[in-house]
């Protein structure tokens, strides 16, 4: 029995690609649809990338069955692993990532899972790249379900096969940077932390129902004191 597990969202709360995913999803779109700029207004914060897809897809009045999304799914992972070398606009981790994932890793009490709209292979890809995998030991992600509110459920559960279980859902936490991150804890009875390193600033996330709303996470103490007793 684990005192915390702690799920963290990915792009804006972890680290920022420098729009490697934008690049590469409007490059698999244009080639296999051929639409340019596919994505373009397509809202993003906090979406699933199956759902993000799919407002594409209705943006530009294309039918894609099965097999077609299958067939863009794997031509977008392909130029993903390429596009994610770049530099690009505030590419890097959000600050006080790393040493708060450190000093996590130190503690036998918590384990840290994911729960992201990213698909599951670009997701490894950004944490590959920015030394981040071996932080994270179950996860939820974009192509486990659409909805973003039922990936908590999957990675709880996914936790549990890993051998790490909670006393209660207010045990699990969700750190992210959207209200969506809020909602999908929510509706898992999960607890939220919302932080304003994405597309979201602090008037905005102090207006939905986080359990605490912090600029970043730069300071290490007070975040863990945060994780392990609010």
């Amino acid at each position: 029995m684990f005192s915390k597990i702690l799920l963290f969202d990915i792009d804006g709360t972890l680290l920022l690609s420098g729009r490697a995913g934008y690049r590469a999803l409007t490059a698999a779109f244009q080639e296999l649809f051929g639409v340019e700029r596919g994505f373009d207004h397509v809202p993003v914060a906090g979406m699933t990338d199956e759902l993000i897809l799919t407002d594409a897809l209705a943006r530009a009045g294309v039918t894609a069955d099965a097999t077609a999304r299958e067939r863009f799914h794997r031509r977008y992972c392909e130029l993903f692993v390429d596009e994610i070398h770049l530099p690009g606009p505030r590419k890097g981790l959000m600050p006080g990532v790393f040493p708060l994932l450190e000093r996590l890793s130190q503690l036998a009490q918590v384990r840290c899972g994911l729960v992201t709209g990213n698909f599951a292979r670009p997701a490894r890809i950004k944490l590959e790249h920015f030394d981040l995998c071996r932080f994270f030991h179950f996860g939820a992600y974009g192509d486990d379900a659409p909805v973003r509110d039922d990936l908590v459920p999957i990675a709880i559960e996914r936790a549990g096969r890993a051998g790490v279980s909670v006393e209660a859902a207010r045990d699990v936490l969700v750190i992210g940077d959207t209200p969506l991150d809020v909602q999908c804890a929510i509706a898992a009875g999960a607890r939220s932390i919302a932080v304003a390193t994405g597309s979201y600033d602090l008037a905005s996330l102090r207006q939905t129902q986080a359990d605490a709303v912090l600029a970043d996470l730069s300071d290490t103490d007070a975040v863990v004191d945060l994780l392990l007793t609010g």
